[in-house]
This record gives structure tokens, C-alpha cells and sequence, in this order.
């Protein structure tokens, strides 16, 4: 498909709910587990996941930016590849996928970030996106150098960031900025993206403030689904979409597939109970200020809940229970779920091979397989 804007938006697919996978750029994903088949994160599984998703007609792969990693028995998220360079290097390897940089954008030169998102997407022939976020670890901006703005502040800082950038991205050339963050002269930016139009723009923002700056701004919001709750989620899109109405709405979902409910089950429990990194989940509820006081009723609840997956509905089951939950999340008003898993490319084939022909049949996607 041509590069057009409405072909990136359809992440280049006609499937009705899309897939991708999130968060495979880091040792140990998103599950905080201390079991010794946890993902890698390491170049050489991320370029096999990315071409068996690829195979499978996955539309994107989301990563997380992390500067940092959060301690405990396993420096969890210790490694990380950094997410622009990793997605150039999916996209050159790989024929359908749309991979995102996830990009904070107090820590990147918006002509500097302009040029290293257009020269990604020239690589991938359009399919680059980016994912742009304003950051709320303190540890991180502290290792920068960086001051971390109070809230509004990041926000005003993203609009002249993202403004900055969608201008170098436009016909202009020798153009200044002016704003309170940004001081831009005489400004050149080529190559710009591929085919005449833009990546898309995603935003995870969940105040009012960060939620105002994606409608103004972004393609699409990413929003956890709270557990058991898509009657909530369901609500939300439908604020979102009284905004916006061209704006998509992205979540993601904690799978555990196995044959069976009580093999599924097992294995969560194994994962994130059993052998869960505690001291890395109490140091990010800590840095988060989720504390016993604040949550009183549910705070080992939301605990446990971090273990694997660091929030997302957790989906756990034979596959048929897996393609109805992912069904269910789809008719609160997901375009999209980003999966995740304790190790992807372990874990992908059964997937591939047993929940995707039941959402098939469901009518959400066209068959395919690894």
C-alpha cells in the first residue's frame, strides 16, 4: 500500500481490531518476574519476534522508552534498546510492520528527533511511527540533567516539541520558532517521510491535561483498560471519540495462552506470584506514589497487578477464552491491543497458530499464521 495518511493511520491493514506486541525492546518486557525464561530484550530475539509477527500480519510493535532501569533480583528493565534505532532496524528487516519509537521528548532535539523519524521512515518505506511521551520518572531526568517540569508544563513543552516537528516534516524551508520552551532559526530539515505524508502520531497520555494535548495532536490515545472494567474503558472511548472522531484508541492486554484454563492459570500464578521481582514492584508502585495509605482496599491488589505486565487486562486462559476476552476489549471500542507476554517468541507461535483463526472466524482479522 502507498504511504498515504489514511493507509497509516489503517496501520496498512483492513482488520478491524489490530494487533502488535509492547515492550519487547526491554529485558524482561513488561513482566516482573524473576523466572529464567523472562524475555531477553536482546537484538538478536527482537529481530526473530519482529519477522515472526511480520509472518503472522501483525500490524505494529510499540516499545517502551526507558532511560533506566527499576532494580530489584533482576534489574528489571535494566536493558533497554533505545527505541528509534531499534525500530529503523525492525523496519529494514521487515515488510508490513508499523514500528514506533516511543520518544520523550524533553530529552530529544525536536530537529534532531524530526530527522531521525524521517530517515526511519524512508527505511520502512512509510511504516515508522512514533509514540511521544513526556516522561514522569524522576530518576531518569536526574541521570540527564534534565529538570522534569510540573505536568502542565510537560504538555506545553510537547506541543511546541511536536510543533516543531511537524513543521521540519512540511514544505517550509528557512523558517523560525518562537515559543517559551523553543528558540528555532532559519530551520532546514530533509529528507522529510516517505510519500508526501506523515508518521502517525500516538500519545499515552491519562490526566485531562495529557488527554486535551492528544486530541489536538496524536492518530491515536493508548489507554489501559482497567480490569474487569471495559464497561469504563467503553465510556472513555466514547470520550475520546465525542472530541475526536477520527482519533483510534489503543490498550494493551497481558496474554497467558495455554491449552488449557488450568495450565493458563498456573502459569500466571507461577510468574507472577510464585517468582515475581517484588523489589522491583515495590520500587515502581514506590516511585509512582502508589502506597498502602493512598489505596487502602485494593493496594495488594494493585501490587500484584504490577507484577506481570506493569498494568493492561490481564488475559489468561485456553485460546478460546483468549479470542473472546481480546473480542470483548475490540466492542468497548479498541482499534487496537498491544500484547504482551513473559517471553514473545516462545510464547507467539501457540498464539499465532490458536487465537488468531478464532478471531478469524469472529470476524475482527483475516486468517493468517507464522
Amino acid at each position: 500500500m502507498l504511504p498515504t495518511q489514511e493507509n497509516r493511520r489503517a496501520l496498512y491493514s483492513d482488520n478491524r481490531l489490530k494487533l502488535g506486541l509492547f515492550g519487547a525492546n526491554c529485558s524482561s518486557g513488561r513482566a516482573v518476574t524473576r523466572v529464567p525464561e523472562r524475555w531477553s530484550g536482546s537484538w538478536a530475539d527482537n529481530l526473530r519476534l519482529a519477522k515472526m509477527a511480520d509472518a503472522a500480519g501483525f500490524e505494529f510493535m510499540l516499545p517502551v522508552g526507558r532511560w533506566k532501569g527499576y532494580g530489584g533480583d533482576t534489574d528489571y528493565q535494566g536493558e533497554t534498546l533505545e527505541t528509534v534505532t531499534w525500530a529503523a532496524g525492525l523496519l529494514a528487516v521487515t515488510e508490513r510492520l508499523t514500528v514506533f519509537g516511543t520518544v520523550h521528548a524533553p530529552m530529544f532535539h525536536p530537529l534532531v528527533a524530526a530527522k531521525q523519524f524521517a530517515t526511519a521512515d524512508r527505511i520502512g518505506g512509510g511504516r515508522f511511527g512514533l509514540n511521544v511521551v513526556c516522561g514522569w520518572n524522576a530518576d531518569e531526568f536526574t541521570m540527564f540533567g534534565a529538570d522534569l517540569r510540573d505536568h502542565d508544563a510537560r504538555y506545553e513543552h510537547a506541543q511546541e516539541w511536536l510543533g516543531a516537528i511537524l513543521r521540519a516534516w512540511g514544505p517550509e524551508e528557512d523558517w523560525d520558532f518562537s515559543g517559551r520552551f523553543l528558540e528555532l532559526r532559519k530551520v532546514r530539515a530533509k529528507p522529510k517521510p516517505e510519500g508526501g505524508s506523515r508518521p502517525i502520531v500516538m500519545n499515552a497520555a491519562a490526566s485531562e491535561t495529557g488527554q486535551a494535548f492528544a486530541v489536538r495532536n496524536c492518530d491515536a490515545l493508548f489507554s489501559m483498560a482497567p480490569k474487569g472494567k471495559l464497561n469504563e474503558f467503553a465510556t472513555h472511548v466514547a470520550r475520546v471519540k465525542s472530541l475526536s472522531p477520527s482519533m483510534d484508541v489503543y490498550t494493551v492486554a497481558v496474554v497467558t495462552c495455554r491449552p488449557t484454563a488450568t495450565e493458563a492459570e498456573a502459569y500466571f500464578r507461577h510468574c507472577a506470584i510464585d517468582n515475581a521481582d517484588w523489589a522491583a514492584v515495590d520500587r515502581i508502585m514506590a516511585m509512582r506514589g502508589d502506597t498502602r495509605d493512598k489505596w487502602p482496599e485494593d493496594f495488594e491488589e494493585r501490587r500484584q497487578h504490577q507484577a506481570l505486565g506493569m498494568g493492561g487486562v490481564p488475559v489468561t486462559g485456553d485460546p478460546d477464552a483468549v479470542a473472546q476476552a481480546l473480542a470483548d476489549i475490540a466492542a468497548a471500542g479498541a482499534r487496537g491491543i498491544a500484547l504482551s507476554m513473559v517471553n514473545y517468541a516462545d510464547e507467539l507461535p501457540y498464539f499465532c497458530a490458536e487465537v488468531l483463526p478464532r478471531l478469524a472466524r469472529m470476524g475482527l482479522r483475516v486468517a493468517a499464521s507464522v
